[in-house]
């Protein structure tokens, strides 16, 4: 999740709440200049605020300097200041990234990063303006051991699953911990809603680059576009960044081929997740996605209609699923591809919080 504090709320009856509506002006006039005048006063700190819940306070100090927004003194000095820790933790979570990869290397591995980092390396005008506060890598199941031995000697252990939560059906990762930060060691690109997205095909298709002189692999295009709008609807589209990151793909990369895109989504579990996200991400962003993309992701015309109502422009901007967790399990089934395999997952949970229970000294 990115760092920092929560977003600002949605006001009640569904406005959006003060620094939103600056926000989102932004986001959707990028590269260009927003047409509005700067937010002044309460505007201009909610501002500030809802940047950093959504991951964006960097890029937003960069997008306010280059509209020519000039913010009164006090948000203008907390966008900085918060701009400024956020390039301080992104600089914490490179330095454990390149000293991973130094550690893979020494076993023969090259992984794939997913997000964070490598995404903001390739797509936002500087590295350190997108929140990030883990490292994620991706390697074939068959690795994972050995990748894992080899972190070790970065200071990195496994850190003790949540048995209550997740089997091994249901897990996509391993998580070491230690003093310089958290890696999520992937076999599997991603699960959710009872379902998986297999991480061995997307490696097979990987292609190979660098970080400060450091090989990895990058997902393809169309693997990424899929990918990145996945994770996004899992997480109920509830942080901008995940959003915005498909504008900015759609934007820079010019390989990106649609039709395998979409082939690409059938392909998995969740096509109908992957639209959600794209959906929003041109309604909301004004990203640059095909409408015969759409169409051919859509879901049924009623889950469509019940989806842009739900995801609103004011839920969406002020992360108000986030509030309770009615609204936030609401959105997960609303966006749950199958719900015979959302059923079988809650009854595998249970199974296993009943088995961790039983387990428990005393």
């Amino acid at each position: 999740m990115p760092d920092g504090r929560a977003p600002s709320r949605a006001s009640p009856g569904g406005a959006m709440s003060p620094g939103a509506s600056a926000l989102h002006a932004l986001l959707r006039a990028w590269p260009d200049a927003p047409v509005r005048a700067a937010p002044e006063g309460a505007e201009a700190d909610g501002l500030v605020h809802t940047a950093v819940g959504h991951g964006l306070v960097g890029f937003v100090a960069h997008a306010v300097e280059r509209a020519g927004w000039v913010l009164p003194e006090p948000a203008s000095a907390s966008l900085r200041r918060e701009a400024l820790g956020n390039a301080a933790r992104a600089l914490r979570v490179k330095t454990l990234l390149l000293r991973s990869l130094d550690a893979l290397a020494t076993v023969g591995q090259v992984p794939v990063l997913l997000k964070g980092y490598g995404l903001a390396l390739r797509l936002y005008p500087d590295p350190l303006q997108r929140a990030t506060t883990d490292v994620d890598l991706l390697v074939a199941r068959a690795d994972v051991g050995a990748a894992a031995q080899a972190l070790a000697r970065v200071g990195l252990s496994v850190r003790r699953g949540d048995g209550a939560r997740h089997g091994e059906e249901d897990s996509h990762h391993l998580e070491l911990a230690g003093p310089a930060g958290l890696v999520e060691l992937h076999y599997r690109a991603l699960a959710g809603w009872g379902e998986a997205l297999e991480g061995d095909a997307l490696l097979a298709r990987a292609e190979t680059g660098a970080v400060d002189g450091r090989a990895v692999r990058w997902l393809r295009p169309e693997d990424e576009a899929v990918y990145l709008a996945l994770h996004a609807s899992n997480h109920a589209l509830q942080r901008l960044a995940w959003l915005f990151d498909l504008k900015l793909l759609a934007l820079a990369d010019t390989r990106l081929d649609w039709r395998v895109v979409v082939e690409r989504a059938r392909g998995t579990a969740f096509p109908h997740a992957a639209w959600y996200a794209w959906d929003v991400a041109r309604r909301l962003l004004a990203a640059p996605v095909p409408d015969e993309v759409l169409a051919a992701l859509a879901p049924p015309r009623w889950q469509q209609v019940l989806a842009r109502r739900f995801f609103s422009d004011a839920r969406l901007l002020g992360a108000s699923l986030l509030d309770g967790r009615t609204g936030w399990m609401a959105a997960k089934l609303l966006l749950a591809p199958r719900m015979g395999s959302v059923a079988r997952y809650g009854v595998r949970r249970a199974r296993n919080a009943v088995r961790a229970r039983l387990r428990r000294p005393g």
